[in-house]
């Protein structure tokens, strides 16, 4: 005897697995109008302003409010410049070791702090803002400051020095090399709105993310972040058109130089420093003497820690700022 399957057509189960085939397409269908309409009011309730601290300090350079930071009122000066998602307040350890002998200034960068959001967000656009806040708080002539540049903001203060000739007295990259982040051109496409800010928003109000992330870069011998501690990160990146400037970085790319902007830096007069941490997990052991030979600087200063040597090791960072600044006074002299 023939069983019910056994006589079922071909045709028959052909209609079967389109109407199978159609179900799971309208269920796919349900679910991502679900996901994208619970997507679009996360983001609508989570889209309210967020304040300012109190008591912070700006100054109008480059068309632009600057928001900086500043220790000390005697000796050379020192511009303390930041890397993504970094602001002024990333100093604040090393900024009181070195403002005991020497007049120090951290500036936010657009885009990243409390400093106006204003596009652009290139290298190019930041380095001509750092020397507008040079200009505009008088540090010019004899007066004219070492600039040091954290992360992706080495290739700020790079470029500062190449544009700004005899305005800049010397130039450090501290746990940065200046060059491209290896990006594919596709990264910005793959998450799309409104997804990407959920994420985004979501992943930055979890104070556990913020300190994983913050642990992986710092490392054991920095202080533990407190909530009090996580607010000072994420309370920058939550300010008025710092989300769009997070989404311009990703498609153009980090602030980098090119192999021609490193030539010239390299032939530039300006003395130079490379300052990096012993277990920085971005780079490997070889990278901080490549930098140094790439820039025209002398053989590395290695120090305690990950990526972020300023909170790890701000006396030694501190240590290495002073011999630059000494060496600066030098050639000057």
């Amino acid at each position: 005897m023939l069983t019910a399957s056994a006589t079922t057509s071909p045709a028959s189960r052909g209609r079967r697995g389109i109407r199978a085939a159609r179900r799971l397409l309208l269920w796919v269908v349900v679910a991502v109008a679900a996901l994208t309409a619970a997507s679009l009011l996360y983001n609508v309730v989570t889209s309210g302003p967020v304040g300012r601290p109190a008591g912070l300090t700006f100054v109008r350079a480059g068309h632009i409010q600057i928001r900086y930071r500043a220790w000390g009122t005697t000796g050379s000066p020192v511009v303390l410049v930041p890397g993504a998602f970094e602001t002024a307040d990333t100093f604040a350890a090393l900024g009181a070791d070195l403002g005991t002998d020497h007049r120090v200034f951290a500036v936010d960068l657009p885009g990243t702090g409390y400093s106006q959001a204003t596009p652009p967000f290139t290298v190019a656009a930041h380095a001509a803002r750092v020397l507008a806040f040079i200009q505009v708080m008088g540090l010019t002539g004899r007066n004219a400051p070492v600039l040091v540049g954290h992360s992706s903001g080495a290739a700020v203060a790079g470029l500062a020095a190449l544009d700004g000739g005899r305005r800049v007295a010397g130039v450090m990259f501290l746990d940065g090399d200046a060059e491209p982040l290896a990006i594919p051109s596709f990264a910005h496409d793959v998450v799309i709105d409104p997804f990407r800010t959920t994420a985004f928003r979501l992943g930055l109000s979890l104070d556990w993310v913020v300190r994983a992330i913050y642990d992986s870069q710092c490392g054991p011998l920095c202080p533990r972040l407190t909530h009090a501690g996580v607010e000072v990160w994420r309370r920058p990146l939550r300010q008025p058109g710092n989300e769009n400037a997070l989404w311009a970085t990703l498609r153009t790319g980090i602030p980098s130089l090119t192999g021609a902007q490193l030539t010239r830096l390299h032939r530039t007069p300006v003395p130079k420093s490379v300052v990096f941490g012993v277990s920085d997990p971005q780079y490997g052991r070889a990278v901080p003497a490549r930098v140094a030979d790439r820039i025209g600087a002398p053989p590395p200063v290695i120090v305690p820690g990950r990526h972020l040597t300023m909170i790890s090791s701000p006396r030694q960072v501190a240590a290495a700022i002073r011999a630059l600044c000494r060496r600066s006074a030098a050639t000057a002299g």
